[in-house]
């Protein structure tokens, strides 16, 4: 849908990201389904797990199912937005444009030819999903391959901005990946080099190598952005949201969540809830 219609659905009744506030930014969401933001003429910020990004005419937005976003003034900027469930494209597209990837890259940069040829598929897919409305199982098949298209173009002809280097090592992308499975019940090092077979120091070289910062500052960036994700998003009481991390006590999650966001977390749960009393 045009970025125009999805601020009315916004501002109308709630819309599917909540409604905005008096300064144009909607309250922060966990959508259980993908979006895709592009932008034609304007200028568009979009928080994305806390971290907020520069939607332009050179760049495309993914946001995947779990992350936690929340729109920015949508009267800012003209384009379009793409929803779509994750069990919608078949199972070899999805396998090729890494759909289930917790760590696929938010934003992407727009080059050369790319451009164009991006917006011709959706264009092509806006078209298919506008004129036909009849729900058949050919015209979701037809949807189901103007998606891929798009995606295939998306993924293969362009760069995400803020990639990891390409020489990543096997050692820490197994690392990463148990630290996705694991980081509820486990923040050691030595949970992980048990597990896979190295030893810590091996697992915090990788880290080093690959994003900068030891194994042991990996797995709590991990825990916190699962914090601030339920804080922002959900009513959870603080009490059970470390219970769900791994947290025996409270009183040491919110000492944890201190020392690593700088912040209580009913003080964060207030900047994203302000409407809400923080539990």
């Amino acid at each position: 849908m045009p970025i125009a219609e999805l601020r009315r659905r916004m501002h109308s009744h709630g819309g599917v990201e909540g409604a905005q506030d008096a300064e144009g930014a909607g309250r922060a969401q966990r959508p259980d389904f993908h979006l895709l933001l592009t932008v034609e003429q304007g200028l568009l910020w979009h928080m994305v797990d806390f971290a907020d990004y520069a939607v332009t005419d050179s760049t495309w937005l993914w946001v995947r199912p779990g992350q936690v976003q929340r729109f920015g003034d949508l009267s800012a900027a003209t384009g379009t937005v793409v929803l779509f469930q994750p069990d919608f494209l078949d199972p070899a597209t999805a396998t090729d444009v890494h759909l289930d990837d917790p760590f696929g890259s938010t934003l992407w940069q727009i080059t050369g030819e790319d451009a164009p040829a991006l917006h011709r598929a959706l264009d092509h897919l806006a078209h298919e999903y506008g004129t036909t409305h009849m729900a058949t199982p050919t015209r979701s098949a037809i949807l189901q391959r103007l998606l891929a298209v798009l995606l295939l173009r998306l993924t293969h002809l362009t760069a995400p901005v803020g990639t990891l280097p390409a020489e990543h090592t096997e050692t820490f992308q197994r690392f990463r990946a148990a630290v996705e499975t694991d980081f509820t019940r486990a923040r050691d090092v030595g949970h992980y080099a048990r597990a896979l077979g190295y030893s810590p120091r091996t697992l915090t070289r990788a880290a080093l190598a690959a994003v900068g910062v030891g194994a042991k500052e990996f797995i709590d960036r991990r825990v916190v952005l699962e914090a601030k994700r339920l804080l922002a998003h959900g009513d959870e009481p603080v009490a059970s949201i470390g219970a769900r991390l791994g947290f025996l006590d409270t009183s040491n999650f919110v000492k944890y969540f201190i020392q690593r966001a700088g912040t209580t977390p009913a003080t964060f749960r207030s900047r994203y809830r302000p409407a809400r009393a923080a539990r």
